[in-house]
């Protein structure tokens, strides 16, 4: 069954790796890859030195212990990995709240405490009513109803904001289901009085690469099935054929799709103008990703960070990337990942983004422009999915038409779902063992 997998993400690779494990002859997968290496949004970059994830900071967590082990012994076992405790924190001002903010309400200013606290327990108090209504589904009013007026006031709202580049209520709140853990009232009320309680603790624990950044374990995949990979090849054509699909003029029984749904319509020789339209006009958002190399011995403890205020530059995000790993930065030196976002597909920056990330750090106090030895920067086309009121509309129509030309559709930006990598690798290892048993099942037939 000869198979093409269109893209040599994490999502791809796991695919071709697990079906490989799982019996297909390795000269029936193919991979096509546009760029020089594997990776995809899992990919890092080295400079003199300095190690980063180049599509922001990236962790190893997760609830499936299976798929963590799995993705751990093709990067070499745990001898290849760090372990490290979670520590967040959201710069508010000159102050460290802890994360989430709901369990960091006492290390606000009085002011803001009160103000965050009453509205916390209004909103609290509103859903316990007889005839409450339910969770809005515009993610600007889902934040009031969730958490009130001065949490939305203070963080929620302008770090989105940060985040999406739109109107919060373009925004739907289905996103956030299972993403926002639901704090206790309890432990809002202990935290606005100075008594700590613990928020996300499923990322209380994580592992990171010693060696290579993020990459490290895609490249650990993929090293069972890199000689599958046509790299430097971007695909160019997709055409249905009678018997299957015919991808740059070769010729595959089926062919997996990793690839960007807005980016499958330049591809695709026959598609109808509906689903062409539904592919093109989903919502996404881009990213620059900004090393910034530190003459700096040390971090404090802290694994990232949140940055909501304008006056902090246009990160949302830094991570403190040399504490992941000892092998991140050259020895007596640190380094800054920052996050920023962009509308749609994020284009080459210019260097007055790279001054406002500085300042802004500057500003937060983060660091002093001195200690800076140098920046470099990746821009990524998409890093995020936007969910708007059309977004399971447009799905639908798309994964329609695929399902019945027998496309299939996989990974982050290939089935356009908030997937983490753990579970890009999850839904690929399952998406194999179902290939593998409808094969035998064809051989018997």
């Amino acid at each position: 069954m000869k198979t093409a997998i269109l893209g040599a993400g994490i999502s791809g690779l796991s695919l071709a790796r697990a079906l490989v494990e799982g019996g297909l002859d390795a000269a029936d997968v193919h991979l096509f890859e546009s760029a020089s290496e594997v990776g995809g949004l899992c990919r890092s970059k080295t400079v003199d030195g300095f190690t980063y994830d180049v599509a922001g900071g990236h962790i190893l967590y997760g609830k499936d212990k299976d798929t963590i082990r799995w993705m751990k012994d093709c990067a070499g076992g745990e001898d290849a990995f760090v372990t490290r405790d979670r520590n967040t924190r959201i710069r508010f001002e000159d102050r460290w709240v802890r994360y989430p903010f709901e369990n960091g309400l006492g290390d606000l200013p009085k002011q803001a405490n009160f103000d965050c606290l009453k509205g916390y327990v209004e909103a609290w108090h509103a859903r316990q009513l007889p005839g409450a209504p339910t969770a809005p589904p515009e993610f600007g009013k889902w934040v009031q109803w969730r958490f009130g007026d001065g949490i939305a006031k203070h963080f929620m709202d302008p770090y989105n904001a940060k985040i999406w580049k739109r109107d919060l209520d373009f925004l739907t709140s289905d996103w956030v289901a299972g993403r926002v853990p639901d704090a206790p009232v309890e432990d809002v009320l202990k935290a606005s009085i100075g008594i700590e309680t613990e928020g996300y603790t499923h990322q209380a624990i994580f592992w990171y690469p010693l060696e290579g950044g993020f990459q490290a374990i895609s490249d650990g995949i993929g090293s069972a099935v890199l000689d599958r990979v046509r790299l430097s090849t971007p695909v160019r054509e997709v055409a249905r054929t009678a018997d299957g699909w015919r991808v740059n003029g070769e010729d595959f029984d089926r062919v997996v799709s990793t690839l960007a749904l807005t980016d499958l319509p330049d591809l695709l020789v026959e598609c109808p103008d509906e689903v062409r339209h539904a592919m093109r006009t989903l919502e996404y958002n881009g990213l620059v990703s900004y090393l910034v190399a530190l003459d700096r011995p040390e971090h404090p403890n802290l694994s990232w960070i949140y940055l909501p205020h304008e006056v902090q530059g246009p990160a949302n995000r830094v991570t403190y990337m040399s504490n992941y790993s000892p092998r991140m930065a050259p020895e007596g030196k640190t380094s800054f990942l920052c996050e920023v976002t962009t509308r749609g597909a994020a284009g080459p920056p210019d260097g007055e983004l790279e001054r406002q990330v500085v300042e802004g750090m500057a500003h937060a106090g983060l660091l002093s422009k001195d200690e800076v030895l140098f920046t470099d920067h990746v821009a990524v086309r998409h890093a995020y999915v936007v969910f708007d009121a059309q977004y399971h509309a447009r799905r639908d129509a798309i994964f329609s038409w695929m399902e019945s030309q027998d496309l299939i559709p996989l990974g982050r930006f290939g089935r356009f779902e908030y997937d983490n990598s753990d579970l890009c690798v999850k839904k690929a290892r399952e998406l194999a063992t179902r290939m593998l048993d409808e094969a035998q099942r064809g051989a018997r037939a």
